[in-house]
């Protein structure tokens, strides 16, 4: 049995990324994004060098999130809860709209592709709205990382971006 599915993680348990992580954040996107470096508009970001929160369990790294704090929004770069509707991404994501409110950041943005209709779900039932689509901009980014699929999930053609972004109060 895979270690992250015998004991749920207390979202409580959710604490801030600390130098002392990066190897083991670095080796975590390694192994669920393939990459620890995530492309972004035609930028190539280190997302282990970001700030952003994590829970771990036994197994290692149970749910990570990455952030990119730009001058009036808090993006989400990546977020990965290893136990899917256990409530660690939800908790991920009000930690980050937490620390966005405190940095006095107005928005948190998140990215997602065409074919991401779990991350799509997701994110519009924590109060994000569908905010800008770039057609084409997974294909430029392939030129840059030819190891980014063809094929997405659900066997749809992987092509697009699809950014949402969640008003802060």
């Amino acid at each position: 049995m895979d270690s992250h599915t015998a004991a749920a993680v207390d979202p409580a348990a959710l604490r801030a990324l600390e130098p002392d992580d990066r190897d083991a954040v670095r080796a975590f996107l390694r192994q669920r994004w393939n990459s620890a470096t995530i492309q972004l508009d035609g930028r190539a970001i280190d997302a282990a060098t970001l700030p952003g929160f994590l829970a771990r369990d036994a197994g290692g790294i149970a749910a990570l999130a990455t952030l990119l704090d730009e001058s009036e929004h808090c993006e989400i770069v990546t977020l990965d809860a290893v136990r899917p509707r256990a409530g660690l991404g939800s908790a991920l994501v009000e930690r980050a709209a937490q620390r966005a409110r405190a940095l006095g950041l107005r928005r948190l943005l998140a990215r997602t592709t065409n074919d991401n209709l779990d991350a799509l779900r997701f994110y519009q039932r924590r109060g994000f709205r569908l905010h800008r689509l770039v057609p084409g901009a997974i294909d430029l980014e392939r030129e840059a990382d030819p190891t980014i699929a063809l094929i997405g999930r659900h066997g749809i053609p992987l092509r697009d971006e699809i950014s949402l972004v969640r008003e802060l109060d």
